[in-house]
């Protein structure tokens, strides 16, 4: 497949997973459960969210053009498919539910899928791109400090 179409392909799907996590977590970041949740010291203002997430699809997005544009195999299909699941999954579990030690597990376990993405493909064509992953990798490190934070002080 050529480059372009894949590109709008990833930028849907991921976009696409995004609003769906957004729609099941309900009330989310400004539900009462949520606003007197005694937070993180550390956790960013609102609007924060949204640029990070936007700049990592658009990263993970790319990233993942030229992966699936040079390597394609059913198990790389399913740890994308498994990566997609438990961002959306964590959403729900979250903000919707109030399961915080499950999504706290979600988190992890979607931290390590990417983690896995960065250190398994990084075939020569792969080298450089995998470096797209950082913004991603480097958020679900501060998402999975801000989740324990709630688990233990709350």
């Amino acid at each position: 497949m050529k480059f372009f179409p894949l590109l709008i392909l990833f930028l849907v799907i991921n976009f696409g997973s995004l609003a769906i996590g957004s729609w099941l977590m309900g009330d989310g970041a400004t539900s009462p459960w949520y606003t007197n949740l005694n937070k993180a010291p550390w956790t960013p203002p609102g609007w924060v969210f949204g640029a990070a997430w936007t700049l990592i699809m658009i990263c993970f997005s790319v990233y993942l053009t030229y992966l699936f544009k040079d390597y394609k195999s059913p198990l790389l299909l399913s740890v994308f498919a498994l990566q997609v699941v438990l961002n959306v999954a964590w959403n729900f579990l979250f903000f919707n539910q109030h399961l915080v030690l499950f999504a706290l597990i979600t988190i992890v376990l979607l931290t390590l899928v990417i983690f896995y993405f960065f250190f398994t493909f990084r075939m020569d064509a792969m080298n450089y791109w995998r470096y797209l992953l950082l913004p991603y990798m480097i958020w679900l490190c501060i998402a999975t400090s801000l989740n324990l934070y709630v688990l233990l002080y709350n």
